[in-house]
């Protein structure tokens, strides 16, 4: 898993330290782990980077640190906002998921989704803070590449809960909680485009879920690559306050020979998650009560046609993805 992070002290050697960052020593499980942040950034964030030494997962973890009281169980509390002191040691108390057998994030589910309005949405796209964490970002997270980058290709990032997947519904079989369509449709967007899956749980849950659905071994398609909850960002919104985001631009860092703002195209049922990048992102219709809904989904079907469509645009951050279902018809009509 990514990150700068180790039991020894000589990681800290890896870049110079920089007035921003604290270093702190968290022990657990009988052992201390060197975990760096930086002040602007949340309690959510620090979990994140603890979970990257220990594999403890955020919501497992408990920290514990003298005279801050319940400060700590805040994820949304700016580390500046906390008093410690220069030598900061925390205990942390958790459990490691070995065995996962539901979805371990286990997340109430979002019912107010929102769209910030367009000056809001540019202020945090635009903010140096932000920069700078996604800067940090790409320094610690490495993309593990499954099947080679393909020159001329462009990029679908995918979600997957509600997006290509029922995951609050019950089933015997995984396969029964699927999108309609979903293999048909990754078969026929290869065509043009890599595929990144992009999901906010964990690595070892993503590949579960995907190797349970035969999209890791299809023979018709192949995944780029798969990121997990460690990839995103945490921004805040005058209005909505602190919230987790997918910045497209960590995958456009990592291959700035194959992808860009002009050739990616991002699927989410939650428009939050591509603040950072509101001109290359979809929202999806959401795919839930499958057994009532998987006779009739279409959505899948309806967005093969759009990306087919664009894919011969040499621009696709131009468009207005709002109005994607009306795209065909709009071209068709200017072609009669």
């Amino acid at each position: 898993m990514a990150g700068e992070t180790s039991s020894s002290a000589s990681a800290l050697a890896v870049s110079p330290l920089t007035e921003e960052e604290l270093t702190l020593t968290v022990k657990w499980s009988g052992k201390e782990y060197t975990v760096r942040v930086c002040g602007d950034d949340t309690v959510g964030e620090l979990k994140r980077r603890i979970c990257e030494a220990t594999n403890v997962m955020p919501k497992r973890q408990k920290l514990l640190y003298p005279k801050v009281g319940s400060k700590l169980a805040d994820d949304s509390l700016l580390l500046s906002q906390i008093p410690f002191k220069a030598s900061i040691k925390m205990t942390m108390i958790g459990t490691v998921e070995d065995d996962i057998i539901v979805d371990p994030v286990e997340s109430p589910e979002i019912i107010d989704d929102f769209e910030l309005g367009q000056d809001e949405a540019m202020d945090i796209k635009d903010k140096e803070v932000n920069k700078q964490k996604l800067r940090r970002r790409i320094q610690q997270y490495k993309i593990q590449v499954r099947n080679p980058c393909r020159k001329g290709k462009k990029l679908l990032v995918l979600d997957i809960d509600y997006t290509l997947f029922d995951h609050r519904s019950s089933a015997e079989n995984p396969v029964e909680l699927m999108r309609p369509y979903l293999h048909e449709f990754l078969s026929a967007v290869y065509a043009e485009y890599d595929i990144i899956i992009w999901s906010a749980t964990s690595m070892k849950w993503v590949e579960l879920k995907m190797g349970e659905l035969g999209v890791l071994n299809n023979p018709n398609y192949k995944i780029t690559a798969l990121l997990d909850y460690l990839a995103m960002i945490t921004v805040q919104s005058d209005t909505r306050g602190v919230f987790d985001c997918k910045p497209l631009g960590l995958i456009w860092a990592h291959f700035p020979e194959y992808y860009s703002a002009k050739n990616t195209i991002m699927f989410d049922d939650l428009r939050r998650n591509f603040v950072m990048n509101p001109q290359n992102g979809l929202i999806i219709k959401p795919f839930k009560r499958a057994h009532a809904n998987r006779n009739s989904d279409q959505e899948l079907v309806k967005l093969t046609q759009y990306l087919l469509t664009i894919a011969e645009l040499n621009d696709l951050s131009s468009l207005d993805h709002k109005k994607w279902e009306a795209f065909g018809n709009f071209k068709r009509r200017r072609h009669d």
